[in-house]
């Protein structure tokens, strides 16, 4: 949470949640004010606004691509499978294949 002694801070929360909703809001102002290196943003609105603020963003398929990469992961597939089935997280059948076949997986 945004310190509530930072009413710079706060002012931008509100004025971000006119947009976004209010994790995001928060997320993006904190990442500025913390001079974040990257920030994790899913939803295509609080991704933008991250950008436009200057900051690096990835969603959650980048980080699960990282993973691979660096050698933490053997498979992404499972990986997104379980999101998909047991956290609800939302994909496009055809970013899905997209990101397996990426990852050597497809």
């Amino acid at each position: 949470m945004v310190d509530s002694r930072d009413r710079n801070g706060q002012k931008r929360v509100q004025e971000l949640r006119e947009n976004l909703d209010a994790g995001e809001a928060e997320a993006i102002v904190l990442a500025i004010e913390r001079r974040a290196d990257l920030l994790l943003v899913d939803e295509r609105r609080g991704r933008g606004t991250a950008i436009s603020a200057g900051l690096t963003v990835t969603g959650l398929l980048g980080i699960v691509a990282r993973a691979k990469q660096a050698g933490l992961i053997d498979l992404a597939k499972p990986v997104l499978d379980e999101l998909i089935h047991n956290a609800r997280f939302w994909i496009g059948p055809e970013l899905y294949a997209e990101v397996l076949a990426e990852l050597g997986e497809g």
